[in-house]
């Protein structure tokens, strides 16, 4: 196994442990699960980078990375709903578009064909991590800040909310449009 392989999976293990965090009732519990998540997150980037940089690129990452991705967003965001830092049909919308394009490697991978994350996709990931970074940063500070504060702060998550669900329905159609051909096949 890979340098780049051994982050993907390193990333899978974190998830646990960002979960678990999360949960935990202590004080500065949501500064650990932010650090883990940052450091899930830079994971992502530095698997890409490997992969590609040390030509390290395998057919595991391409289908594991994304993957990785999906779950730990995946956990953050469910985190999120009863939280009120995102409605429950932005979180199914979301979702939704995962579950899509993961069933679309499914049918290509049982083809022969590999779907790499393409660049709406990886937008979107970046996105959806800058966001839920913040809105985990947020939750630190936001009883302690003035009522004005708290305005330009929620302002800055919503807009990065609708940023990352817009990203996440380009995408989504993106991936479609791009693999019609193999979808029209599928039996």
């Amino acid at each position: 196994m890979n340098t780049a392989n051994k982050l993907t999976l390193l990333r899978v293990v974190m998830i646990p442990l960002f979960l678990l965090v999360l949960y935990l009732d202590v004080p500065g519990a949501n500064y650990w699960a932010l650090a883990i998540f940052v450091i899930a997150s830079l994971t992502d980037t530095l698997d890409g980078y490997i992969a590609r940089h040390y030509n390290q690129t395998t057919d595991f990452g391409k289908f594991m990375d994304p993957l990785a991705d999906k779950i730990l967003v995946t956990a953050a965001l469910i985190y999120f709903i009863p939280l009120g830092l995102a409605p429950a049909w932005i979180v199914i919308l979301i979702l939704a578009r995962e579950f899509l394009v993961t069933s679309l490697r499914l049918i290509a991978s049982g083809k022969g064909i590999v779907i790499a994350a393409d660049k709406w996709g990886k937008y979107k990931t970046a996105t959806t991590m800058v966001w839920i970074c913040y809105a985990l940063l947020m939750t630190n500070f936001i009883d302690t800040m003035s009522i004005g504060m708290q305005s330009v702060c929620t302002g800055i998550h919503i807009a990065l909310m609708i940023l990352s669900l817009a990203l996440t329905l380009l995408s989504g159609f993106n991936y479609l449009w791009k693999n019609r051909a193999l979808i029209a096949q599928a039996k």
